[in-house]
């Protein structure tokens, strides 16, 4: 069973803070043009699904740049509050060991706020935010201008203030970390070893160390998919390897969301000791998840339910659209992972109906479909 997941410990460097909005402005003395505010240039720039960002050849003014040291792919978030307006931007997708920029040219704001999240392929997300700023984002890539006030498609996450530090280059960034304080070569290793597990390869421990263990479960990965070594140095190996896990496997358990709402599901394990039960996975629409399961388990149970963008149980003439059993284990509605099963509204948990799993020759899809 996979260990406890770390959680971010530091969203700046650790270096000397320096607020992005003490740097210099685009307009100079002479300048006669209104300045634009922080908020409608920050609205103005590249939308959040674009893969690259156009630079001009004029003098590069300083960029913030949101840098993962994480062994999770991430996509974030980012909030700026300036002069009263609150408007939040994302999805930025960020792989392990690199940085993206998230508002190009000088930023002048009030204060500049943070939501980060894993991918749905990792269960529920292992980044806890302790902001206390709840502003709206969308489920897919959005602008919105007044993030405060949440509209239909929308939902209220927390937000964690930033304070960026200035790198050499001149530009702003903000890292984010976990306990094990990986450098750049360390995640990106780290970030290999846990989509190898997720995928059914032996990999651990996930510690960004190498060794004869990891290399032989990345070279029985690049093989049983046909592919060459050379492709683990390009900039794309991270989205091969989450296109893998997103794929149906002859082994394991895979769950293919076949609906078009999002699904989250659960999954339960007996050793013959215990049964321990562990959520939530987010499976996008058309969209297949391969949950971490470690070990030889005596039998396997999965629920899930398919919920709006609100998080809300999706409902088919006033049932509940969800695939499940008889079996009653402990859930929860946030992340949760338990190995008791006993007593579950006594402990904060509710008891769910989950399915037992029938695994023949070691492997098993289940798509979740509309009825």
């Amino acid at each position: 069973m996979a260990g406890p997941v770390p959680a971010i410990h530091d969203l700046s460097s650790g270096a000397k803070n320096v607020d992005a909005r003490h740097k210099a402005g685009h307009d100079g003395k002479n300048t006669r043009r209104p300045r634009r505010s922080a908020l409608t240039r920050f609205l103005m720039t590249l939308p959040a699904a674009a893969v690259s960002f156009l630079f001009s050849a004029a003098p590069a003014f300083a960029d913030l740049k949101i840098c993962n040291r994480m062994s999770y792919v991430v996509e974030a978030a980012i909030g700026i509050d300036d002069k009263a307006a609150t408007a939040t931007r994302g999805w930025f997708r960020i792989d392990p060991a690199t940085c993206r920029v998230v508002v190009q040219g000088t930023l002048s704001a009030d204060r500049i706020l943070l939501n980060a999240r894993a991918l749905g392929l990792y269960g529920a997300s292992p980044i806890p935010q302790s902001g206390s700023d709840m502003l709206c984002v969308a489920q897919d890539n959005f602008v919105i201008a007044a993030a405060r006030q949440c509209r239909s498609g929308q939902t209220q996450v927390a937000f964690t203030q930033i304070t960026p530090t200035q790198a050499a280059d001149g530009n702003f960034v903000a890292y984010l970390a976990e306990d094990s304080e990986y450098d750049d070569e360390q995640a990106r290793l780290a970030g290999i070893q846990r989509l190898l597990v997720i995928a059914g390869y032996d990999a651990a421990p996930i510690d960004g160390v190498d060794g004869p263990k990891t290399q032989g479960a990345l070279a029985a990965f690049l093989k049983s998919r046909g592919l060459s070594t050379d492709i683990v140095s390009t900039p794309t190996f991270f989205k091969t390897m989450v296109d893998a896990v997103q794929t149906p496997s002859t082994s394991g358990l895979t769950w293919c969301n076949d609906t078009p709402h999002k699904v989250m599901a659960a999954v339960a394990t007996d050793d013959g000791k215990s049964v321990t039960s562990r959520g939530w996975y987010r499976i996008d629409p058309k969209k297949c998840l391969t949950p971490d399961v470690t070990g030889t388990p005596k039998q396997i149970f999965s629920f899930a339910e398919a919920v709006d963008a609100d998080n809300r149980t999706i409902k088919l003439k006033d049932r509940p659209l969800n695939w499940g059993g008889d079996r009653k284990l402990c859930t929860r509605e946030t992340k949760f992972e338990t190995n008791e099963q006993a007593d579950c509204a006594a402990r904060g948990f509710s008891a769910t109906g989950f399915g037992a799993v029938d695994m023949p020759g070691g492997g098993k899809t289940l798509r979740f479909a509309m009825p």
